[in-house]
């Protein structure tokens, strides 16, 4: 896949998982593309890991189950940044 297809997997998995996710995440675009392309490596291990294999996700395109596991690795990723990122107060 090229490094196009990433940014623009990215962008939608980033754009739906903090459109899905709930509270105030912030970030701009940047933020939103590179939240996508590594919740896109969670996803993808994570259907490696679960479903042992690639739970359909497709290495040469963009495809719904490709999108869909990004989704959810971004979430994931949301998830352990407001853990990480969280303050006592």
């Amino acid at each position: 896949m090229g490094i196009i297809a990433w940014i623009v997997l990215g962008l939608i998995a980033g754009a739906i998982a903090k459109a899905i996710y709930p509270g105030h995440q912030g970030g701009g675009i940047v933020a939103t593309i590179v939240l996508g392309i590594v919740g896109a490596l969670v996803g993808g291990f994570l259907g490696q890991l679960l479903l042992g294999s690639s739970g359909g996700a497709s290495y040469a395109a963009l495809t719904i189950p490709s999108v869909a596991f990004a989704v959810i690795g971004a979430m994931v990723v949301i998830f352990l940044w407001g853990l990480l990122t969280r303050q006592s107060a």
